[in-house]
């Protein structure tokens, strides 16, 4: 029987950690993101609060209404902000020390849009309306705040 909702989307991103041992930590922290991306009512304010605990507790700044595909993989869960109106496709892996924020005035206003099977190094930093297309290695600290799209 094929799962669907927030437990396939957390078993996909558990299943991209493969067979080393998950941080109980990230796996924790993963478990209420997904659940709160998910949830309604009441049980979303619950799932909000453990996932704000958690998060302030490893330095993850990431909040639900973020909009990230399945198999996301962070490899260390430290110094990592994500403003809440980003896009992040499938299968991204993010480091350490990673920013990814909006510009808020110019032509380079708005949030990064990213693409599938992106992977982001530890310390990059990207803000502005800039699109990263798929399969994209963006190499450790990196600046990005291009107006056009970055591809392999």
């Amino acid at each position: 029987m094929e799962m669907s909702g927030w437990r396939a989307v957390f078993e996909a991103d558990m299943y991209r950690y493969g067979a080393s041992k998950v941080d109980k930590y990230i796996k924790k922290w993963n478990y209420f993101f997904r659940r709160c991306q998910y949830a309604s009512g009441g049980k979303k304010i619950i799932w909000h609060l453990l996932l704000l605990k958690h998060g302030t507790k490893h330095g993850i700044e990431i909040d639900y209404p973020v909009k990230i595909g399945k198999g996301l993989f962070i490899a260390h869960p430290y110094g990592i902000t994500i403003n809440d109106k980003c896009i992040i496709g499938m299968n991204c892996n993010i480091h350490k020390g990673v920013t990814i924020g909006q510009e808020n005035r110019g032509k380079r206003q708005g949030t990064p849009i990213i693409g599938d099977n992106v992977w982001i190094g530890m310390n990059v930093t990207i803000v502005g309306n800039i699109k990263i297309g798929n399969d994209v290695l963006i190499a450790p600290n990196t600046y990005l705040n291009l107006m056009y799209q970055v591809t392999r």
